[in-house]
């Protein structure tokens, strides 16, 4: 067995391996950026070092520090975790060359799996069903311009070296497809220095499924079922479950066999998952399930496997790469009840999901699931990294019990001042179609607004505050009834006029004069701060419709406009990158580029002005 392991990762999935490395004994080393000095994993871990800046592309993406890191202190062995390096190929032969274990599939595997279109070729060959779709290696916008009109839309453009959902590109119609394809490829390229893609045939009623698959160096490969991430925002997951609703013995045999022939075509060796996009419009069969990509690492939704396995998937991987056969036989793996995994990002519903950034002054999260993380409170959220937060995994006897004590534990949950999706998941967890396991990956895009939490807390919860807050007694007052109180109070900020009947122990020597200290609660997931308002101590001020402010911290990847150009509302103006995606923003209104101060490249902060927009021009 390794005895000493370097984690080459961050966050909940860095802390998620050291737990594990740390029950079998193995010294773990964790690396750190500047931002993440204080981090989590930096404080669990046995030895920590500093690999670079904040930006990953400068510590945790430079593959020769970290594998100088485990030399310098003495680590055995490199586990990637997901993300970052955890699929180049390239990384994976240097770590062996300087005579390191690797943990994870052979440096082979990843090439031959690593593009889509490569990958897609070679399982057809071997046998496994693919989608339809173009692969070939003219890429000039014409020709593929061509190939997606012969498809027939709608269509998805999808980068070959892709995967979480970055570039990726949902495509309409033919009049929208040369934009979606240069933003596609912008974003392919920035995220993981290839812009080259391919075109798929959009299922209209898809399903997303996948298949855990582990395979050895002795020659065996088993499957550890399947799971389901078809609840799905952007292309991002967004709640996963194992197993797969709708799944019967018969079909299950079919997509797991799949899977399982996919792995032995690239002799594969490890973890890994085999993604299919099952279409459901008439019914989930085994005729209709389509080969998309492997992912050659742990997934994120690991956790739903282990729970409803009772294996731990960490520990397999350190077992396969210490030279271990696999611990368990297919027919030693079995079912047992139903779990169920959401993903706790720091992003703003209210504002389009953008991500939130900042000090975590209140972090609770809900009771009884499983919780996995890698922040608490008092630690920073910061605009470097992917935005998730936490996973938090619930395991039930059947489907309903785990969706249900998921939806507690995210109702519980209290966050402040950075917002979280909690309310979202919340809603989303309730929706009759996925109550009713009728769920497909369109299903958030089109009940968008059903699913977005409310804008302020519900009148009983403000009433609880309120009352909670009305604790300075009014001397030498009373009256025989008791009174109805009225409170104005500040929600982040929002003056509201609550009225409530006091709490039986006040009488009636209190009135409605609030407390100094302000109340964070939570409802259904969304979290609130409560105070007494102060109409003085509002702030004012609003930006002028034209002003186009960065709406977070983050690099100008696009300028589209110059400085006294006539735009039309909706315009594009400038993209910004930020937290691993893309975000837009557009002219709100008909007019001329007044001014512009956005360059390419520049890091720019929350609230910067960008572009000036005046009406008329």
């Amino acid at each position: 067995m390794i005895t000493s392991l370097l984690i080459a990762n961050r966050g909940e999935i860095a802390c998620r391996i050291i737990r594990t490395a740390r029950r079998l004994g193995i010294r773990t080393v964790a690396v750190y950026s500047d931002a993440d000095a204080k981090a989590l994993h930096v404080r669990q871990a046995d030895e920590a070092v500093h690999i670079g800046p904040s930006p990953a592309r400068e510590s945790y993406l430079v593959g020769d520090r970290i594998i100088a890191a485990a030399k310098a202190t003495g680590a055995e062995a490199i586990h990637p975790g997901y993300g970052f390096l955890s699929e180049n190929a390239d990384f994976a032969q240097a770590v062996i060359d300087a005579g390191l274990i690797w943990v994870g599939p052979k440096p082979a595997s990843i090439r031959a799996m690593g593009l889509k279109d490569a990958a897609k070729k070679l399982m057809a060959e071997a046998g496994v069903p693919v989608t339809p779709g173009y692969l070939g290696e003219d890429q000039s916008p014409d020709r593929l311009q061509a190939e997606a009109d012969a498809i027939g839309y709608p269509v998805l453009i999808k980068a070959v070296a892709g995967g979480g959902g970055k570039g990726m590109r949902r495509v309409e119609s033919a009049a929208e497809f040369q934009d979606a394809l240069t933003s596609c490829k912008r974003e392919a390229a920035s995220s993981f220095g290839d812009d080259r893609v391919l075109i798929e045939k959009y299922i209209l009623s898809p399903r997303h499924i996948e298949v855990q698959v582990f395979g050895d160096a002795h020659g065996n490969i088993v499957h550890l079922f399947e799971r389901d991430c078809s609840l799905q925002r952007r292309h991002q997951k967004v709640i996963e479950e194992a197993p797969a609703p709708g799944f019967d013995d018969a079909l299950r045999q079919v997509v797991c066999d799949a899977a399982v022939k996919a792995a032995r075509a690239v002799d594969y060796v490890g973890a890994g998952t085999i993604e299919f996009i099952a279409d459901a419009s008439q019914g989930l069969r085994g005729d209709r399930v389509w080969f998309m990509e492997m992912n050659t690492r742990l997934q994120v939704e690991h956790p739903v496997t282990e729970e409803i396995t009772g294996q731990d998937l960490v520990e397999w991987q350190l077992r396969v790469a210490s030279g271990e056969p696999l611990p368990k036989r297919q027919d030693e793996l079995e079912i047992d009840g139903w779990a169920m995994e959401a993903r706790l990002y720091a992003e703003d519903p209210a504002k389009g999901f953008l991500p939130s950034i900042g000090r975590l002054e209140a972090f609770e999260l809900g009771r009884g699931v499983r919780i996995d993380t890698g922040v608490g409170e008092g630690a920073e959220v910061s605009p470097f990294y992917d935005p998730m937060v936490a996973k938090l995994i619930a395991h039930g006897g059947d489907r309903d019990e785990a969706r249900t004590q998921l939806a507690e534990a995210l109702e519980e949950t209290v966050v402040w001042p950075v917002r979280t999706n909690a309310g979202f998941l919340v809603k989303a967890l309730e929706h009759p179609d996925f109550v009713g396991g009728t769920l497909d990956t369109g299903l958030i895009a089109r009940e968008g607004e059903a699913l977005m939490p409310d804008a302020a807390p519900s009148h009983t919860a403000l009433a609880n505050v309120a009352r909670a807050l009305a604790v300075q007694p009014l001397a030498g007052f009373r009256l025989n009834a008791q009174p109805r109180r009225e409170l104005v109070v500040a929600v982040d900020g929002e003056p509201h006029r609550v009225a409530f009947e006091p709490d039986a122990n006040d009488g009636s020597l209190f009135t409605a004069t609030a407390a100094s200290d302000p109340v964070i609660f939570s409802e259904a997931g969304q979290s609130w701060l409560v105070e007494p308002y102060r109409a003085s101590g509002k702030a004012g001020g609003a930006v002028g419709d034209g002003a186009i402010m960065a709406p977070m911290p983050g690099r100008i990847i696009a300028v589209e406009v110059a400085a006294g150009a006539s735009v039309t509302k909706g315009q594009k103006l400038v993209t910004l990158e930020a937290m691993k995606m893309e975000h837009t923003l557009t002219a709100p209104f008909d007019g001329m580029v007044a001014e512009l101060n956005a360059t390419t490249g520049a890091q720019v902060s929350e609230g910067t002005l960008l572009v000036r927009v005046e009406a008329g021009g």
